[in-house]
């Protein structure tokens, strides 16, 4: 019993704040121009392309300003990738076992990638999600647009990472973690990169066998707790996204039980990433009870359903995906460093 009180009190800790109101600015403005200037357009549509290349401002967050240049330049670079075959696959209307394999692929590559540029935060799983998110929505705009959105949301949201230096002139010489790796470190990488391909490659199948709505959120489900640094942690990590999506389910279905329109759904999608990003590294599930309304608000801005479907699909896809994410990360284990003779 005690040990589950542990558990129990480890799960619900909330960690120190750490100056968590200036990142969660960053990401809140770099999130709220681009789309305020859809909104203008009268395109508040577009905005999955506009929210995802503001993600870049997630990165970076304790850098120093040369620092962050690098490494959101970086992580701009791989969210683009991601978002870029997502759209060209909805422009294929591909099938969903297609969007599976290519996701599944890209998983590995972008884990990589992720890993060999020491990304934080860890993991490919905003670039993951990209993929999968664009593919799942009609494109109504051309390939090239899209992807203009996308990389003009992420340009800005480095520009907002670096605007500081305007008004303390520190540009400190060191530079973004080199992109070199031991041969430990590149074992470590890939049997992580293997993680992701079973969990989301099993995921997706599942997905698309169990007539799943939104196969790409079972498999976004997958990626998130093997993000984490260990195995304990991803376990964690898997419990916080399967509570927090759930408590951001009942939020999402209150919100959208009045019917706004899309200008207030665009305005509540720009409030909700503000808190996303406050608790980000305090308590991940907490962080999840908002950014899952904020991704469900800009899915039904691209792609309106019923919202009994949305929030049903999402809370049952998020539960599969978290547990398969959970169990690879059990079954797969850190490679065992090589003795020495």
């Amino acid at each position: 019993m005690q040990r589950v009180l542990k558990h129990a009190k480890e799960i619900a800790r909330i960690g120190p704040a750490q100056g968590d109101h200036l990142p969660a600015l960053r990401v809140g403005l770099s999130v709220s121009i681009p789309l305020l200037v859809l909104l203008a357009l009268g395109r508040p549509d577009l905005s999955i392309y506009a929210v995802f290349g503001g993600f870049t401002a997630m990165y970076g967050r304790k850098d120093t300003y040369r620092a962050r240049l690098v490494h959101q330049g970086r992580a701009a670079f791989l969210l683009t990738s991601g978002l870029a075959l997502g759209v060209l696959l909805s422009i294929a209307r591909a099938q969903p076992w297609t969007l599976v394999a290519v996701e599944s692929l890209f998983a590995v590559a972008a884990s990589l990638a992720a890993d060999s540029m020491r990304l934080k935060p860890s993991g490919p799983f905003y670039s993951i999600f990209a993929l999968g998110a664009c593919a799942s929505v009609p494109t109504t705009i051309p390939f090239w647009l899209a992807i203009s959105i996308c990389a003009a949301s992420a340009a800005f949201s480095v520009l907002v990472g670096v605007a500081g230096w305007i008004r303390y002139r520190n540009w400190s010489p060191a530079a973004a973690p080199p992109v070199t790796a031991d041969s430990t470190r590149r074992r470590a990488m890939r049997v992580h990169a293997s993680r992701y391909l079973i969990a989301v490659a099993t995921a997706g199948t599942l997905g698309v066998l169990g007539g799943a709505g939104h196969a790409n959120w079972t498999m976004a489900g997958a990626a998130v707790p093997l993000a984490a640094t260990n195995r304990k942690s991803r376990i964690l990590r898997g419990i916080h996204r399967v509570a927090g999506t759930f408590a951001g389910v009942l939020l999402t279905a209150v919100i959208l039980l009045p019917g706004f329109n899309r200008t207030t759904l665009t305005v509540l999608l720009m409030v909700l990433l503000f808190p996303t990003e406050l608790f980000m590294m305090r308590h991940y599930g907490l962080a999840m009870m908002f950014f899952t309304p904020a991704i469900l608000l800009m899915s039904q801005l691209a792609n309106p359903i019923s919202r009994h479907v949305l929030v049903a699909d999402r809370g049952i896809e998020t539960l599969v995906g978290a547990s398969i994410g959970m169990a690879v990360a059990i079954l797969v284990r850190e490679p065992r460093a090589k003795s020495e003779t």
